[in-house]
């Protein structure tokens, strides 16, 4: 096993500027419960572009040093530069998850067991063609999987079963998602069809609503037609759906949501000025629009708007269930939550700016994975 591995690094400098850089990095021996993964394959999430960017307005981007060593550099307008402030100066490692092969294994019997082994990754610095773990970080995959088919074993596939959870939890028997035609839309397709929940999708594209339709999905709204709030409605109304997950986050989207749900809820029914008795809820859990989100109260009184992200609510539901559903995405990782890739790339190939500038979009169909193993 090496000793050292390339890593890819952000740091916000403080005089306003944003690096990207690959770093190498010393990887120690493995003990006790420990392991050292060769990285082969990670994906660029949303969250981890949250990371990678900071608030560095990425059209500023310029590309320095060599093919195998770039460096971007991009500026960070003033005004944002204090939301970074905990971060200056400090070089960061990036990716929340990927997959690859165990190569070195503490003494315990769990760490030895994995040795050799496929397995998935959770915990962070995954931007790295080695990473030591616990064992309690890796999720062995079933025979004959590949890294590729592993890599967003954590963050999708678990922040899908999470929102179904939560309906549950909180009474709900329905829900709604924008952003729906992503990897995590169509995968919640997928769930919900599979475990019987009616799903309302709202996409903002004909292509990205043929997308969904092709899947399955019954219940598609595009919120760029002219008739969105009607059509909207006549789904809420048929479904029932008062609990709704926003990947947008920006704009008047939730609000949107909130009156299309009590214009279902208060269909037929008598007048009552504090409107519909039933809770409706959206949870914001992305940030694709960084406008303000504007809510326009046509929606009664009982409502809520929150934030919500995966780790809080795996850390509220406890190991013992969280382990449940880790284990359902590694039984159904080649079908249910099978991912979709439009390139795969290596870390120096990640710093470049044609590839910026076309994951960094963060649209349908432009997810890129990186494969630490690979040359430049």
């Amino acid at each position: 096993m090496a000793d050292s591995a390339l890593q890819l690094r952000s740091l916000i400098k403080e005089e306003g500027s944003l690096e990207l850089s690959l770093a190498r990095v010393d990887v120690s021996a493995p003990e006790g419960d420990e392991v050292v993964v060769r990285i082969e394959a990670t994906p660029i999430n949303p969250s981890d572009l949250g990371l990678l960017f900071g608030p560095a307005d990425m059209t500023t981007a310029e590309a320095s040093g060599t093919p195998e060593a770039p460096i971007i550099t991009a500026q960070v307008p003033p005004g944002l530069m204090p939301s970074a402030a905990a971060r200056v100066g400090q070089s960061m490692p990036v990716g929340n998850e990927g997959a690859g092969v165990v190569v070195a294994a503490g003494e315990s019997e769990a760490a030895q067991a994995l040795l050799g082994k496929t397995v998935a990754l959770i915990g962070g610095a995954m931007y790295s063609q080695l990473r030591k773990l616990h064992v309690s970080q890796c999720l062995p995959l079933p025979e004959g999987t590949t890294a590729a088919e592993g890599a967003s074993c954590f963050v999708n596939p678990l922040t899908t079963l999470g929102m179904v959870a939560t309906m549950r939890r909180e009474g709900h028997s329905a829900l709604v998602h924008t952003a729906a035609a992503s990897n995590l839309g169509q995968m919640l397709n997928k769930v919900c069809q599979a475990d019987g929940i009616e799903l309302v999708n709202i996409v903002r594209k004909p292509e990205q609503e043929e997308i969904l339709r092709g899947i399955g999905a019954k219940h598609v709204v595009n919120s760029s037609s002219p008739d969105f709030m009607n059509e909207l409605t006549a789904s809420l109304s048929t479904t029932g759906a008062t609990l709704a997950f926003d990947a947008t986050g920006g704009g008047e989207l939730a609000s949107q949501i909130l009156v299309a749900m009590e214009r279902a809820l208060m269909a037929g029914g008598g007048f009552s000025g504090y409107g519909s008795p039933t809770h409706k809820q959206v949870y914001v859990y992305g940030g694709l629009d960084r406008s303000p989100t504007i809510l326009k109260r046509a929606y009664g009184m009982a409502w809520g708007i929150g934030g919500w992200l995966l780790t809080p609510f795996l850390q509220q539901i406890g190991t013992e269930e969280a382990a449940k559903l880790q284990q359902r995405v590694a039984r159904e990782v080649k079908t249910t939550f099978a991912s979709t890739y439009s390139q795969t790339v290596s870390l120096a190939e990640t710093l470049t700016i044609d590839a910026i500038r076309t994951y960094g979009k963060q649209s349908t169909g432009t997810k890129f994975l990186i494969d630490p193993s690979r040359s430049a």
